[in-house]
């Protein structure tokens, strides 16, 4: 690993995406929503082995946080970017490795030996996709591990951090560690809502991490999700839901916050604290049809893209552009991925 200072430390859940195409079957059987996202149950867990048997498989390098961590990487200089989460002593390890290899995303995971590595059941139809996440190591990353000097290390040095919604299922302690330190250093902290169970189930966890947050990202169904759950008047509106999410308690005021929506391939919804009564609009320059291969991760990608502008210093329209830019890129690929040779995307 370099021993360069990293700009941006992410945290998350490492999974190895398994995707599938034609899944109409897989969704039917296991009673699954065409776009969604969900932990796996029990009644899930032979997904996993009947998509290897009965599909051709594409294996990706998976993980909201990480998606996002390699695409801020992929829009920043060599060794800006650096991960960590945990995972178990085997292949799927060592597949994600040489994924951020690939892409210049340098990791820190926390090793458990004997366990087995996340992985993420990815069912595509059409331009759908519904994700069935089994956790395994992912979900037995310690507080600890943040207190390891190579971590901390990178930790200190960095200027803005990075966490997926996923992690409060399990890692809402290191979470608050992370964002309190943020907090009291004056540096950023951002946070992606990730899906629409985390506000639904994990309201209490994701309340807790927000007065730390300063920019907090979601798309449209996670926006209408949170306004559930918090009784606003609408949940439709997604500037009101911005706004809400903009103007929420902050433990350090003295930075604003910015609440950002994505609606796919409608316009973004951007509101600042600093004016939470102006909501900026950013239309999205659509691709045709033909040319969408598979939206899994596109979300990950546009936040890697904004967050890559943003610690670059670059202004807010500059940061969506870039997410726009790396969402696009990102849904005419399979998988969460990016096009080699690098494109400029700043």
């Amino acid at each position: 690993m370099s021993d360069s200072t990293p700009v941006l430390f992410a945290m998350g859940n490492p999974l190895l995406d398994m995707q599938v195409t034609n899944g109409e079957e897989i969704l039917k059987k296991y009673d699954l929503k065409a776009n969604d996202a969900i932990l796996a149950e029990e009644k899930h867990m032979p997904i996993y082995e009947e998509i290897v048997k009965n599909y051709k498989i594409t294996y990706v390098a998976g993980g909201a946080a990480q998606n996002a961590a390699r695409g801020a990487a992929y829009v920043l200089p060599a060794g800006s970017v650096v991960y960590t989460g945990c995972v178990g002593d085997d292949d799927l390890a060592e597949q994600l490795k040489a994924a951020n290899t690939r892409e210049g995303l340098r990791e820190v995971y926390l090793v458990k030996k004997g366990e087995k590595t996340g992985a993420c059941a990815v069912v595509i139809t059409g331009h759908n996709r519904s994700l069935v996440t089994t956790l395994r190591a992912a979900e037995m990353f310690e507080k600890s591990w943040l207190q390891n000097p190579e971590v901390s290390k990178l930790i200190d040095g960095a200027k803005a951090y990075y966490v997926e919604g996923f992690f409060l299922t399990h890692g809402t302690e290191s979470t608050l560690e992370l964002a309190q330190k943020a907090s009291a250093a004056s540096k950023v902290f951002i946070l992606n809502l990730s899906a629409p169970f985390i506000p639904q189930f994990f309201k209490v966890q994701l309340e807790q991490v927000l007065p730390f947050v300063d920019i907090v990202i979601c798309n449209e169904a996670e926006a209408e999700a949170y306004a559930g759950a918090t009784g606003l008047p609408s949940t439709k509106d997604m500037p009101a839901v911005a706004r809400a999410l903009a103007t929420l308690p902050k433990s350090n005021p003295s930075r604003p916050r910015l609440a950002v929506i994505t609606q796919g391939s409608q316009h973004t919804v951007v509101v600042s604290s600093v004016s939470p009564d102006e909501p900026k609009v950013f239309p999205v320059h659509a691709i045709s049809d033909s040319e969408i291969v598979d939206t899994n991760g596109a979300g990950d990608a546009f936040a890697g893209g904004f967050v890559g502008a943003h610690v670059s210093g670059k202004s807010l329209e500059e940061c969506v552009e870039a997410g726009h830019k790396m969402g696009s890129m990102s849904v005419q690929l399979v998988g969460p991925q990016y096009k080699w040779p690098r494109v400029q995307v700043l």
